[in-house]
This record gives structure tokens, sequence and C-alpha cells, in this order.
């Protein structure tokens, strides 16, 4: 009942907002003509719990776009499905790029489309997920030694010397970067000294048609839901020993959501910043997710063996779903 009045929904889209990709491939996903499935939804929507469900009901293997999985060393704060593609991959001092991680997920879903499986992407870093599925243009690494000079100035003379630089050199990309933002402030100068910007004039998103015949859907929970699931979370991560993980990291770790928090506060004062911060990046996630043309809205506030089987009367004709595993 529920994939039949989410079909029903999606019929009364408006006009334009049409599929992202509909072109057929020969034995993708059942014969359904889509070769990729990406999940996409706020931290706490219950993403990596639904793609495990669709992985074991159909030949599929997951690949994860997020930013801060991406590196081991912090797999309780990071909230890491081991699982997954492209989980712990980089240590904590390596300044990983986005264009370094497209290249990994293209390899990655290839090889999994080649061995007639369903590559299912998942996540909720925005340019991360869209990189992964498409083969937008992102700018070129910086020379080493380019990185290596900002880097020695924002260490030396400190973040708010390195921010005022970049705020005289980019203003837009010094509004939308914090000054102790290392990682984001040092690439925004590199940027500058390679003629481009970190924060483009016309921002605008999937501006590149997917690589292969995909159906991105996006997980729909109530705010409310969401904040009870992000203090459960905080509090369970607390519990697991996170504030040890984070000691074990040492000073250098990349930029990672309740790092600071865990590092420097109190437990209690902790779990309410670690809370906050996370409420704040799930709004942000949620307006980027209704941003994405022809995403495929589905009810996330049920079991996540349910949410898969809606998403699943999307994916496959009713003949071809089946339940094998991984």
């Amino acid at each position: 009942m529920a994939g039949r009045l989410l079909l029903a929904a999606q019929d009364e889209r408006p006009r334009g907002r049409t599929p992202i990709a509909q072109r057929p491939l020969k034995g993708a996903a059942g014969g359904s003509g889509v070769a990729i499935l990406a999940i996409f939804g706020p931290t706490a929507s219950g993403k990596s719990a639904v793609a495990e469900a669709i992985a074991e009901r159909i030949p599929a293997e997951l690949v994860s776009a997020d930013s801060m999985q991406v590196y081991r060393g912090l797999p309780i704060l990071t909230n890491q499905d081991a699982g997954a593609r492209l989980v712990g991959i980089w240590p904590l001092d390596r300044q990983g790029t986005v264009g370094d991680y497209q290249r990994l997920a293209h390899a990655a879903i290839d090889e999994i489309a080649a061995a007639g499986r369903t590559p299912v992407v998942v996540g909720g870093s925005g340019l991360w997920f869209q990189a992964a599925l498409t083969d937008v243009q992102l700018p070129a690494d910086a020379p080493p030694e380019a990185r290596q000079r900002w880097e020695r100035l924002y260490d030396r003379r400190g973040a708010a010397t390195a921010h005022g630089l970049l705020e005289r050199r980019d203003p837009r990309a010094a509004v939308r970067i914090h000054p102790n933002d290392r990682k984001r402030v040092v690439r925004a100068l590199e940027l500058w000294q390679a003629g481009r910007t970190l924060v483009p004039e016309r921002p605008r998103l999937w501006t590149a048609e997917v690589r292969l015949p995909t159906l991105v859907v996006g997980l729909e929970t109530s705010r409310e839901t969401l904040a009870t699931r992000i203090r459960a979370r905080a509090e369970a991560m607390f519990e697991q020993g996170v504030e040890n993980e984070v000691r074990s990291a040492g000073e250098v770790a990349p930029q990672v959501l309740g790092l600071d928090a865990v590092r420097t506060l109190p437990r209690a004062e902790a779990i309410a910043e670690l809370e906050r911060a996370t409420l704040r990046f799930a709004a942000y996630q949620r307006k980027w997710m209704r941003r994405i043309p022809g995403i495929v809205m589905i009810d996330a506030e049920r079991p996540a063996g349910e949410v898969a089987d809606a998403i699943l009367e999307w994916l496959l004709p009713r003949s071809a779903r089946t339940c094998s595993s991984r």
C-alpha cells in the first residue's frame, strides 16, 4: 500500500521534476532500467539501516558518500558503516578532496555494476553524493607545495590571520567558512591562488547528468523524529567510548562534526553541543535534499525493512523482487 501511495504522489509532482535518469540498461536492478540506487537523507534518518536492508533483499553493495566517514580512527563519532565501501580509507592527517573521492567512487560503482550487482550510494554530504553519481567538474587539486604554503601560514600565524587574508582575497568564500575550519580555509586560499573560488557566484546543484541510470531516493523524517534520534545517538556515542576515541586520534584530525566539543568540553556540555551541531547540520541536509531534481521521497518513520520494501517498489519490477542476500 505504501509503495502505491508513493507512486501516486510522485505522479503528481510539478512538471520539470522528472526522474534523474531513465535510460534503460540491460541487467540492471532486475531489468528495471536503473543501474544505481542512491539514498540521501539527513543525519539519523536511518540511511545505513535502510541500505543494509536493501542489500539483504537484492544483490547489492553499499558505497558511502560521506565526507567524514572516509577517515579512519573515528568510527564512533562518524557513525561508520563497516559494510560499505569508501569508509575509513584515509588516515586522519590526509587532506582528501572531493575530486579524490570522486575517482574512487566511480571506480567502486563501476566494479559493483560490472559484477552484476546494484551499487547503493548512501550519503548525507551533498557535494560528495553528487560527485559519486555524476561527472561534475571539480576544482583541480592544488600542487602539494601550494597547500603546504597555506597550511604553514595557518599553523604559524593562526586561524584569524589566515581567515583575514581570505576575507581580503575571496570575501564570498570567507563569509561561508569559519576561521577554525582549517581544511576549508586552506582549500579556499589554494583556489584563490589558482584563480578560482570555493563558492561560485551562481551556485547550482546537479549541473551534470548522472553517469548511469539512477534512482535517487530521499528519506523523509519529521524534525521531531530527527531530534529524538539525534539526542539518543549523541548519548550512545559517549556510552560507546567516543571520548577515548577522540583522545587516541590526537591533535591531527579532519573537520569532523562534534570533534572539538568532545575533545574540549565536559561530558554533559559536549553531549548538548554535539546534539545542537548535529541538528543544525540535519536542517541543512534537509534543505539540500529537496533541491535534488527528480528525487523520490520515501516516508522513513517506520522500520528500516519497510522503508527498503517501499524503495524496491520503485526500483524493481514485481517479478524481480527476490530475497537473495549479498
